[in-house]
């Protein structure tokens, strides 16, 4: 295993102070399911609570950086070049229903390139992470990407648009063209975990679309690290502030987006209509 640097020492530190806080916040999100008042404020909260937990190593460790966070948006920092992107809690639809997938997202840009990434998933205690040509890990052990090479063998992943959010006649005919070829499709409701699990091997790929840059920030280089592909859907290299985002091992890169650009061949240059909250 490659030694991790202080960097990311210090962002690990981070997200496992605000992953004991969450931890503790959702053991209580079954009781608050049947209360009057409800938990999508209890959940804001904790939302909060770790995004402040996160900015508050991140600022005693690199004073200078400036941030991207979900809850707070852009701050800029001495050193206009360096900046945290943060999601304290992505799958913030698991994390209300009590369902144990969803994780913590930091990521380090540099001159507008990501250089360090962590993905933290404290149910299970995952520390994903990676440095620009360092690798990618979870925890101790050094991950590649699948070396499936057949759609019909590839299990992967999507996020669905829901109410009010993304164009769901576009995304139905994705799945439609993709579950004709593949051997699985899932939707577990974390980008940041999907794209971990791309590098993990777990899936084959990730696509989705309207996702915003904390969302895949860290993931982006977690799979670029263990050796896969991550572009905009129709090609594109600007995946983090694209429109929509499309993540694979090498062989099975250009078929999927084969055909999810196929399904939808005017959306390859349209631009994005908004961001789901996660």
């Amino acid at each position: 295993m490659a030694p991790r640097s202080a960097t990311i020492n210090v962002m690990v530190r981070a997200a496992e102070k605000a992953g004991r806080l969450l931890i503790r916040d959702f053991g209580e999100v079954e009781q608050l399911q049947v209360s009057r008042k409800g938990p999508a404020d209890f959940v804001s909260t904790a939302d909060l609570k770790a995004e402040n937990a996160i900015k508050g190593e991140l600022q005693k460790a690199r004073p200078e950086f400036g941030f991207l966070m979900e809850e707070s948006g852009f701050s800029e920092g001495r050193d206009k070049g360096s900046r945290w992107i943060v999601d304290p809690l992505d799958g913030t639809t698991n994390f209300l229903h009590g369902l144990p997938h969803w994780a913590i997202s930091i990521a380090l840009e540099r001159e507008g390139e990501i250089v360090s990434a962590v993905v933290y998933e404290p149910v299970r205690n995952e520390m994903f992470w990676a440095e620009k040509g360092q690798g990618c890990f979870l925890n101790a052990q050094r991950l590649r990407v699948s070396e499936r090479r057949r759609l019909d063998d590839s299990l992967v992943a999507t996020g669905i648009p829901f109410k009010g959010r993304g164009d769901h006649p576009a995304f139905l005919r994705q799945q439609t063209a993709v579950m004709a070829e593949v051997a699985g499709i899932r939707r577990f409701g974390s980008a940041a975990l999907d794209l971990a699990y791309v590098a993990a091997g777990r899936y084959e790929g990730f696509w989705e679309s309207g996702l915003s840059p904390w969302d895949i920030a860290a993931g982006i280089l977690l799979v670029s690290e263990a050796g896969g592909f991550v572009t905009e859907i129709a090609g594109g290299r600007n995946p983090l502030y694209g429109p929509d985002l499309l993540a694979a091992n090498s062989h099975l890169h250009r078929p999927l987006s084969k055909l999810l650009v196929a399904a939808n061949p005017k959306k390859a240059t349209e631009a994005p209509s908004g961001s789901p909250q996660r």
